[in-house]
Order: structure tokens, then sequence, then C-alpha cells
């Protein structure tokens, strides 16, 4: 696991030397809670992308947004390779009153659905171990 090292002035926020202002500002959570989402998502992003020489054909990357977080596959667009394309195939919103994690999983119509197998959970890192079981393959095809 990787340690955690935050920083903070008043113009930037780093995690182990990387600039996350715009994560944490997107983020409606408390700023303690944001650092160990950020923690579990990029230890968790490092554990499955590809080899540093595949990267630029395909990678794996991660957003936070509100109060979601969404794994993107990235490619460059087959037609386009200068365009590059973010695909979101698994998605996790925190429902601040109930303290869980709904899941969703993006259908064939580009709507995000929830996943009825195990739509909650209480712990990012579950949603993650779902994610990556992938029993109904419906987050990677």
């Amino acid at each position: 696991m990787t340690p955690v090292v935050v920083t903070s002035d008043s113009q930037n926020v780093s995690y182990n030397g990387h600039s996350i202002k715009d994560k944490l500002n997107q983020m409606a959570l408390d700023i303690s809670k944001s650092v160990e989402i950020i923690e579990i998502m990029e230890n968790y992003i490092e554990s499955i992308r590809p080899e540093p020489a595949m990267r630029k054909q395909i990678d794996i990357n991660y957003e936070i947004i509100d109060q979601s977080i969404i794994i993107n596959e990235v490619r460059p667009a087959w037609n386009n390779p200068k365009e590059i394309l973010y695909h979101g195939y698994a998605k996790a919103t925190f429902v601040h009153n109930k303290n869980v994690w709904k899941i969703y999983w993006k259908r064939a119509n580009l709507k995000w659905s929830s996943y009825k197998p195990n739509p909650t959970v209480n712990l990012l890192s579950d949603f993650l171990k779902i994610v990556d079981e992938n029993e109904h393959a419906c987050f990677k095809g």
C-alpha cells in the first residue's frame, strides 16, 4: 500500500506530490474522507493498470465528480489516435445520510444503471471488489 503524504498551503493541496486540488474541490465530502478515498483509488488503479508500454493504447483511470467515483477505460479513438476517449464502466456514489455507496454500471445505451445483484455497499473497497469480480459481466464486458 502506498503511504499517503498530504500537504497543503493556501494555493495547493497535493497527494504524494501530485495535485489533488481539483479532485478535492469536486468532492462533496470532508477532507479526511476525501484523502482516504483518493488513497484507496490511487492504490487500486495502480494495481489494475496495464504495463507502461501498453498505456498509450489502453489505460485505466478514475475521476471524482461530486460524491461519485467513476472508473474509466482510456484509449485513443480508432479513427483519430490523437483523440483520447474516456469510457466509464463502473460508478459508486456515496449517499451521506445512509452512509453507503450505491453501485452503477453503464449499459449499452450509455446510461448508468443500478447494479441489481448488489446495489449498495458500506465500504469503497467492497465496491472495488465487486468490480474486480465482475460476476455478471456488467463492468468489463
